[in-house]
């Protein structure tokens, strides 16, 4: 088998570390193998703004122009950066990426860089994500993409998109098991001295803003009384009637104004206030979930399994926060800062 060509699009202004990353990884791989000549990867830099291209950090890498970059590749990568708004109104760069895709066996993406792939069009009703603070704006620039806020990276067909940052050294390590297989992607993360495959997804270094709240005024009312209604059913119906709208275009505009649907809403609040009681608190499991208003524990534990990947007792036992004297936070006070 013949080196996998690897192309990194690069431009001024883009993160180094969503550069760098994924690109030790592959590196490291042909370190580890004795015929990494045969076996690795290739990996080349392009750039509309060649030969020294400038990151957000100041370190300045090498490149070619995008011209350099024709001809079959294996994987596409497209880093995301400080820059980014600026550099999706940079057509030919994001013009270039599209055709280039066609030609790449897969497409990925660090961080922000999810975003040229949406602008590209590359991600229209596919499933992705990219740094948690910004997944609302890809969904509300992008209503076509299905946007994954939990995962560390998501992966649909050929295309894999990565939160943010250093989710990339993940991802890449998700490729290479797919090259190589799991020995030896787990011989290559012992030896970067990383975790194989994280524990958790994006919530673990994120929370859901509560006062995040939307521009259309119904909109807003029905958040806010969401929030304070937590532990209460909350259905559909009932929201878009406080809304004063229609079913569907409740849940149309919801999803346009927020990022995601109404019930994914519901579960991200649930999930936060679940946290915020499991951190702060030594209320049972079984009460957090009636608190939260997951109506079965049973219900409380797949939800809470599907966004964080540990379970509630894990959670706690990881992060459980101490007062300065030592004492868990009284859960009074832990309700109030969670309401």
């Amino acid at each position: 088998m013949s080196q996998r060509r690897v192309v990194v699009v690069i431009y001024a202004g883009a993160q180094a570390l969503d550069i760098a990353g994924p690109v030790e990884v592959f590196d490291t791989v042909n370190r580890l193998l004795a015929d990494g000549r045969d076996r690795g990867y290739r990996i080349g830099f392009v750039s509309p703004d060649a030969p020294r291209v400038r990151t957000c950090a100041g370190m300045v890498v090498e490149a070619e122009p995008l011209e350099a970059g024709e001809g079959p590749i294996d994987t596409l990568l497209v880093p995301g950066g400080w820059s980014l708004k600026e550099t999706l109104d940079r057509p030919e760069l994001v013009s270039w990426i599209g055709r280039a895709a066609k030609r790449a066996r897969r497409v990925v993406s660090v961080c922000g860089g999810a975003f040229l792939l949406a602008e590209a069009g590359l991600l229209q009703g596919r499933r992705a994500t990219t740094h948690w603070a910004f997944c609302a704006e890809l969904a509300r620039r992008y209503p076509d993409v299905v946007v994954e806020s939990e995962p560390i990276f998501v992966w649909d067909g050929r295309f894999v998109t990565s939160a943010g940052v250093a989710a990339g050294i993940d991802m890449a390590l998700a490729l290479v098991e797919a090259d190589h297989g799991a020995a030896f992607a787990l011989e290559l993360a012992r030896f970067l001295v990383l975790f194989f495959k994280r524990n958790g997804g994006q919530s673990q270094f994120s929370s859901i803003l509560e006062t995040q709240l939307a521009d259309r005024p119904p909109i807003r009312t029905a958040q806010e009384w969401i929030a304070q209604n937590l532990e209460s059913p909350l259905p559909l119906p009932e929201l878009a009637r406080r809304a004063n709208m229609s079913l569907r275009n409740f849940a149309r505009v919801f999803r346009r104004e927020v990022g995601v649907p109404p019930g994914q809403y519901i579960e991200q609040l649930r999930i936060a206030r679940a946290r915020t009681l499991l951190e702060t608190t030594e209320l049972p499991v079984t009460q957090i979930a009636h608190r939260c208003g997951f109506g079965a524990p049973e219900t409380f534990f797949r939800s809470f399994g599907r966004a964080l990947e540990l379970t509630p007792g894990e959670y706690r036992h990881r992060f459980q926060a101490l007062s300065p004297a030592g004492l868990m936070v009284p859960s009074g006070a832990a309700e109030r800062s969670a309401g």
